[in-house]
Order: C-alpha cells, then sequence, then structure tokens
C-alpha cells in the first residue's frame, strides 16, 4: 500500500532536519565568536612583538575582537528572529 505522507513529512526526517539546523547555527556562531577574539588577540601579540608596545595591542586586539564578535552574533540573532524558527521552516 502506498503511503499519502510525503517523505518530508516524516516525523524522523524533521527531527534530523532540526538537529541538523541546530548543529549548523551552533557552528555558525561558535566561528563567529572565536575567529575575530583569538584572531585579533593573536594579531596584536604579533604586532606588540614587531613594535614593542607590549601589551597595549594585543588589549586593543582582545577589546575589537570582542566587540567585532559581539556584532556578529548580534547580527545572526537578528537573522534568526526575522526568520522564524531555526531555518525559517515550519
Amino acid at each position: 500500500m502506498k503511503s499519502t505522507q510525503s517523505s518530508s513529512n516524516l516525523p524522523g526526517e524533521r527531527t534530523n532536519r532540526t538537529t541538523g539546523l541546530l548543529f549548523a547555527t551552533l557552528a555558525d556562531t561558535t566561528w563567529r565568536l572565536f575567529v575575530p577574539t583569538v584572531g585579533l588577540t593573536l594579531l596584536g601579540v604579533w604586532l606588540d612583538q614587531r613594535a614593542t608596545t607590549r601589551p597595549w595591542l594585543m588589549i586593543a586586539g582582545i577589546v575589537i575582537g570582542t566587540l567585532l564578535a559581539v556584532a556578529l552574533v548580534r547580527r545572526q540573532m537578528q537573522a534568526t528572529s526575522t526568520s522564524g524558527s531555526l531555518g525559517g521552516r515550519p
């Protein structure tokens, strides 16, 4: 007997899709926090060694990286909230 339900509406597939979207959102948030903060901190350390300005450029890297991370996560949260729940699909 043929099923009248489409394969995309099966409960297991919906759970898998939601889990996948949740994982993608978490991975996206992680890079938005990690890359600017750590990257600019390391850049500040390297520049401090070159310019002998320890620890000022490292501190500037931490501050700018943190502000950039907050702005990126805020933008992600706004995009998620405007599109509804994860992925914007019911």
